[in-house]
């Protein structure tokens, strides 16, 4: 069968694939359209293999709300180029909606839902990979069930995207919080919801900053009481410096190291445990601020005041809360 431009045409519309890789393809099967699909589709499965060691840093990501559920996913690629194309947008869209419409709970059912031209997920996202020559794969799906969710596509680049549920409608409320999750990234809805592991870790931290920072004021302490240029004692680098310069004898050397190591020890076998306990409470109000959503302050200014995401909500009832929230970013933060 003879090669001709509208041929050529429908195979591309099919795939997406270019002009020249649908002419190439035609020619090798005779213009079997459907042995021409396969073999765009073996070039992509060989661009994913060749390149799976390439990093996807870049990216389309959307968000869609309908009839109760929400989602949001990711296509990922190599380069902004290939991310910004409009084919990539659309196959981004393309996908969510498919799995909005099937509720899809996770990344394996939607790489099985089949999209409107007849293929896959998984299929389409391996022929995207055979039109741009880049590794391309799925990440960040995630989602939510259920009524008043909101969402957010941050400056709507398609690079970072929210949802959030609340237990009552409010649009307006809503929405800002979804932009507030975007701009502050909690970790988790409240104190209660940070999992445990993560808060024993952060006490202990805690903990062992609390404790170095008294060690090292009484050894400051200690160091300037005795005369000592505490620049100098700093480290061993400073004190071989201040000998080299004369700034220090080799006999004071050492007895900065002496005062260093025993006022240290006296220091560490005699902290009051309850102020330490006391300090490192404090770090962890200041770690549940940063990190937990309701604790965190708004992110724009409310009547010109700062008010917390807590106080924020109260405008809109006092029963009004948060019930869940999702983010996902392709940004390294």
């Amino acid at each position: 069968m003879a090669v001709n431009i509208e041929l050529i045409k429908k195979l591309r519309k099919l795939t997406n694939a270019g002009l020249s890789d649908c002419k190439k393809a035609l020619e090798e099967t005779n213009g079997d359209i459907n042995a021409s699909i396969e073999i765009i589709r073996a070039k992509g499965k060989a661009v994913a293999a060749k390149r799976s060691d390439r990093e996807t840093a870049n990216g389309c990501v959307l968000v869609k709300v309908a009839d109760g559920f929400a989602a949001m996913i990711a296509v990922k690629c190599e380069t902004d180029f290939v991310a910004n194309n409009q084919d990539t947008i659309d196959l981004t869209q393309g996908i969510l909606d498919a799995a909005v419409a099937a509720k899809a709970k996770n990344i394996d059912e939607v790489n099985a839902l089949t999209l409107a031209d007849g293929q896959t997920v998984a299929d389409a996202i391996t022929s995207r990979a055979g039109v741009t020559g880049e590794k391309t794969e799925l990440d960040g799906y995630l989602f939510l069930e259920g009524e008043n969710i909101y969402s957010y596509n941050h400056q709507k680049k398609n690079g970072l995207c929210t949802l959030v549920q609340l237990n009552q409608n409010n649009e307006e409320l809503g929405h800002g919080l979804a932009l507030h999750i975007a701009a502050a990234n909690p970790l988790s809805l409240s104190e209660q919801d940070i999992p445990a592991d993560v808060r024993d870790e952060e006490l202990k931290v805690a903990l062992e900053k609390t404790r170095d920072e008294q060690v090292e004021k009484a050894v400051q302490a200690a160091l300037k009481k005795a005369g000592y240029n505490l620049y100098i004692a700093e480290n061993e680098e400073h004190i071989a410096e201040g000998i080299a310069k004369k700034e220090i004898t080799e006999e004071q050397a050492e007895d900065i190291r002496r005062i260093k190591k025993e006022t240290a020890e006296e220091k560490a076998a005699n902290l009051p445990e309850a102020m330490i306990q006391n300090i490192a409470n404090g770090r962890m109000n200041k770690f549940y601020k940063q990190s937990c959503l309701l604790n965190q302050d708004y992110c724009l200014p409310v009547d010109d005041k700062t008010i917390t995401v807590q106080e924020y909500l109260q405008r809109g009832g006092k029963d009004l809360t948060v019930i869940a929230f999702r983010r996902f970013t392709l940004s390294a933060e």
